[in-house]
Parts: structure tokens; sequence; C-alpha cells
């Protein structure tokens, strides 16, 4: 999938491993691991025994995320709990470098990966993660989604309880969506500087 900012390959351990051990161990807390199943990892080899057991896991279906102009991978994501008889998939397992945070190329990724789920007919896309993830869930309503139900002691991470936050979108929504984010990400929205003149949420509003 390609963007003008962002674009989405297959997941290969081999070609993107080196990449995204670097750039997603570029923290020194290691806080963007605090909400993930897995991580932070000691070794570059530990990393892609677990990418490659990663890429292999059914009804799952991971992307490296490309920075256009460097040509480096900044982040992953990926297609999980696909239900296509039911016409229900989920975007999960995202991760973004600190590069990639509340960037155009963060946002185009996720857009590109909704794009691609209303194209092939489904119904309905999801969205879960940690409820105690603020960042995430407010990432969940800026593109769109709805807040729906919260799973409580949905399962164990990293020795704890955790609660998951559920979100969502329709195939009805996506038009309305879909608009909302292409006035966003158009060229004429950002300054010479590639700072946003409107944010998303003025464009969302606009699409009621």
């Amino acid at each position: 999938m390609q963007g003008r900012f962002c674009r989405l390959e297959a997941l290969d351990a081999a070609r993107h491993g080196r990449d995204l051990f670097i750039c997603l161990h570029a923290d020194a807390s290691r806080a963007n691991w605090t909400y993930l199943n897995q991580g932070p990892f000691a070794s570059l080899d530990a990393w892609q025994s677990w990418l490659a057991s990663a890429i292999q896991a059914q009804r799952t279906c991971y992307y490296a995320l490309i920075d256009v102009d460097s040509g480096m991978a900044q982040g992953m994501a990926a297609y999980m709990n696909a239900q296509p008889e039911d016409g229900c998939v989920e975007i999960g397992g995202v991760h973004f470098s600190p590069a990639m945070r509340r960037s155009r190329l963060s946002t185009e990724a996720m857009y590109l990966m909704l794009k691609q789920v209303f194209e092939l007919n489904y119904r309905r896309g999801e969205w879960r993660c940690d409820a105690h993830n603020a960042s995430s869930a407010r990432a969940a309503l800026r593109l769109g989604f709805t807040f729906e139900c919260l799973w409580r002691q949905r399962r164990v991470s990293k020795g704890r309880n955790r609660d998951a936050a559920c979100f969502s979108m329709l195939d009805h929504e996506w038009p309305a969506r879909r608009l909302a984010l292409e006035s966003w990400l158009h060229p004429m929205n950002f300054d010479a500087a590639g700072r946003q003149r409107c944010d998303l949420a003025h464009f969302m509003a606009r699409q009621g």
C-alpha cells in the first residue's frame, strides 16, 4: 500500500527486522513497550525470532511501515482476528517509533489500512487496546472509531490483569471518515514547515 509519506510492505524479519529493532528501542525509557504483550528485547536475534513467529500466526497479517523519504521501516501494524465470513477484522499490533508518533506518516499508515479494510468489503473494522493506554484510545477516537465497551480482565499481560478497550468503525461510516482523513492529509493542509493548518477533528466535524 503506497501513500505520499508512508508505504506498507508485508513484514519480513530479515529485511525489516534490524531497522525496526533500532527505531523501536530508540527510547531509552522503553515506555513505548509498556502496553504491548511482548518486549522490549535484549538483542536483535531475540527480536527477529519473535518477528518470525508473529508473521506465522494464524489470521494475522503484519506490515512494516516505511518512511517514503528515508526508505527506513519506522513502525509496524497488523490485521488481526480476521473473520471474512462475518466481514470483521481488527487493526492491531500497532507500534510506532518515536519519530513516527503524531506525524503525517502514522496517520497515513492507518488511513491506508482502513481503506483496504473497506475496499475488501469488510463490514467492521476493530481497534482494541489496553484500557490504561490513553494514547492508543485517543488515536482510535481521532481516526473516527467509536468506543463500544470495556472487556474487564480480558487477558494477563506481563504479569498483570489487562482490561481491553474496544472501538469499531463500520462500513457505512467509512465514506465520511475517508473524506476527513484525505482532507487532513492533503498537502494544502500543511505549511512549508509541515505544520497542520487544521487538525483532523475539524475535518471529522465537517463530515458529521
